[in-house]
Formats: C-alpha cells, sequence, structure tokens
C-alpha cells in the first residue's frame, strides 16, 4: 500500500462521516405537501395522524400518517412502488408517485410550507 492509497482511503472515509453527520442532522418535518401534477392539492399536519385519500391519475392514492411518519398506504400503479416506499420523516425526503403523478414532500425549511 503507497501513499496514494492511503491518501484515497482517507478522503473516502472522510466522506462517508461527513454525509452520515449531515443525515443526523436533519431535523423531523411537521407539515407535508401533496403535489398533483405540479399543484398543490394538500398540506398535512404530521402531529396528527389520520388517513388522507386523494385523486390520482390512476385513481385514488390513500396516505397515512402515523407517529409523525407518513407514507402511502395503497394506490393504483402496475408495481405499487408508491406504497413499497414505506415512511418518510425527515426534512427533504419525498415519495414520488409518477404513475398516479403525485409527490408527498417534506419541506426542508419554513420558506417552503409557506403557500403563496
Amino acid at each position: 500500500m503507497n501513499k496514494n492509497d492511503i491518501k484515497l482511503i482517507f478522503i473516502v472515509l472522510l466522506i462517508v462521516i461527513l454525509l452520515f453527520s449531515l443525515s443526523l442532522l436533519r431535523k423531523e418535518a411537521n407539515v407535508a405537501n401533496v403535489y398533483y401534477e405540479n399543484d398543490l392539492i394538500l398540506k398535512i399536519d404530521l402531529n396528527i395522524n389520520n388517513t388522507y385519500e386523494v385523486e390520482g391519475y390512476n385513481g385514488k392514492v390513500v396516505i397515512e400518517v402515523l407517529n409523525n411518519k407518513i407514507r402511502v398506504v395503497e394506490e393504483n400503479s402496475p408495481y405499487h412502488l408508491c406504497s413499497k416506499q414505506g415512511f418518510i420523516d425527515k426534512s427533504g425526503e419525498s415519495i414520488i408517485c409518477l404513475p398516479n403523478k403525485i409527490i408527498i414532500e417534506l419541506p426542508n425549511n419554513e420558506l417552503d410550507t409557506e403557500v403563496s
């Protein structure tokens, strides 16, 4: 192992540690924005456990909020990829359901939660 190999290993480890620490700093979101074809159709408070239904391109999409987390429970798409994504709860995360043209987004900051 030469000096270049050691430098490369050190740089890779540094990048991994940096990315891991950044992921730990992301805070939990309090609100979710639901979009249909880039139009905001629903704002969801993640502090309230509930089930919501929105109309997607292929039919209804059932969204569940449980313990400050959100997921797609049921939707009409060939492979059900939207419901297989599971829960999200950190700001900046999103569930993208392309067959239904539905996007669930957890905004990064307070400016993203305001509706213009």
